[in-house]
């Protein structure tokens, strides 16, 4: 059970790392670009405050959130394993291009727009941002079998 939960808190950390890419430009790019900060003082006070928030402020905002999303009793250490692995790739698969047929360049992942969708055996993800003309917004279409 002990390295069980020591595996998972690994996995929780390097999560915590590589969702760093995406965060971190929202973060610290201001207090970087005007010079509030240098980089590695940004990244240290960022990296502080997350990690203090947590317990200077509690999880009243994820709670509420949260609250009857979960039902805590069919959490297991898989069900976490799982979730945070999903994150990983998904995180990955972000900041990953894609070459589509007509040559343009596609972002994987979305924000702000429809869910993954799985019909005639195809896998439906839109990538980039919704509600925006910025290059790189597609649909990408996956073969679920690998075909």
């Amino acid at each position: 059970m002990f390295w069980v939960v020591v595996a998972l808190i690994l996995v929780a950390l390097l999560f915590d790392y590589i969702n760093g890419f995406h965060d971190a430009a929202n973060s610290i790019a201001t207090v970087v670009s005007t010079r509030v900060l240098s980089p590695g003082w940004a990244v240290l006070w960022a990296a502080f405050f997350n990690f203090v928030a947590a317990f200077a402020f509690g999880t009243a905002v994820a709670n509420t959130v949260g609250k009857g999303m979960i039902d805590i009793k069919i959490v297991t250490f898989a069900v976490i394993l799982g979730g945070l692995t999903g994150a990983i790739i998904w995180d990955f698969d972000t900041v990953q291009d894609f070459q589509t047929v007509n040559g343009v360049k596609a972002r994987g992942g979305s924000i702000n727009s429809m869910a993954p969708v799985i019909a005639g055996g195809m896998l439906y993800i839109t990538s980039g941002y919704s509600g925006n003309a910025m290059p790189g917004n597609v649909l990408l279409a996956f073969s679920v079998d690998g075909k």
